[in-house]
């Protein structure tokens, strides 16, 4: 017998389990209808209008514009993997200019690891 303070019953809980579970497996969304998804930052916030240009003063700024662009990428991946994935989401001219700077034959785990590669260079 459980007890606590669960509003919910033991069958709604184990239902709630199983409606995540694909999202949780997968790492992005499973759903068809796309209001589901959660509304993009917009590009009039404070933080991330930046006129087009790629933010280089601060690895901060830099990450946080990669990760903007390269959320729900895949990785591993390689630089062809991720100036397609910048391409299908419009990303910034300068941001793509500066991925293509980036060797071909290295393999990147995250977006930290290409936001580091990208501020040494």
């Amino acid at each position: 017998m459980q007890r606590g303070s669960d509003r919910l019953s033991r069958h709604h809980d184990d239902e709630m389990k199983h409606q995540l579970q694909g999202l949780l497996r997968s790492g992005h969304p499973t759903r068809v209808e796309e209001w589901h998804d959660p509304e993009p930052m917009a590009d009039d916030d404070p933080e991330l209008a930046m006129g087009g240009r790629v933010p280089s003063d601060t690895f901060e700024a830099l990450r946080l514009e990669l990760a903007r662009h390269l959320a729900r990428t895949p990785f591993p991946a390689h630089r062809g993997d991720l100036l397609r994935v910048l391409r299908e989401r419009h990303a910034p001219d300068p941001l793509r200019e500066r991925v293509e700077t980036l060797p071909d034959d290295h393999t990147y785990r995250s977006v930290q690891e290409v936001a580091k590669a990208l501020h040494r260079g």
